[in-house]
């Protein structure tokens, strides 16, 4: 079956980091982008980082630019999430999906989630004193 599964969540202090790992199970990420989300109860779920397998582009969210580095390994089986500075608005349950559509430019900004697929459980950030 393809999806995601995301591991590396858990709780951190503010200011502190976490990486986050999503491992691809049942295909390859030729040509598509992956994207990491992040949920709250109560709000939709929003892109925070993207990255194309096809060029290794990657585009960030406005909230997280600067302190959040996404990457693939280069077997193109893996992508993570390096999150540092954390602070309680990042706390979140963090889900990767990979876009619908190959080729396809990362981006962020107008990135729907209905237009993304195999979605994985999710890991769950805390980020508390």
């Amino acid at each position: 079956q393809v999806h995601f599964v995301e591991s590396g969540g858990g709780l951190v202090q503010p200011g502190g980091s976490l990486r986050l790992s999503c491992e691809v199970i049942g295909f390859t990420l030729d040509y598509y982008s992956i994207a990491w989300f992040r949920q709250v109860p109560g709000k939709e779920r929003e892109a925070v980082s993207c990255i194309s397998s096809s060029d290794g582009s990657t585009a960030y969210a406005d909230s997280v630019k600067g302190r959040f580095v996404i990457s693939g390994d280069n077997a193109k089986t893996t992508v993570y999430l390096q999150m540092n500075s954390l602070q309680p608005e990042d706390a979140a349950v963090y889900y990767c999906a990979r876009d619908r559509f190959q080729y396809r430019p990362c981006e962020v900004a107008s990135a729907d989630p209905t237009e993304f697929t195999s979605w994985g459980q999710g890991t769950q950030v805390v980020v508390s004193s």
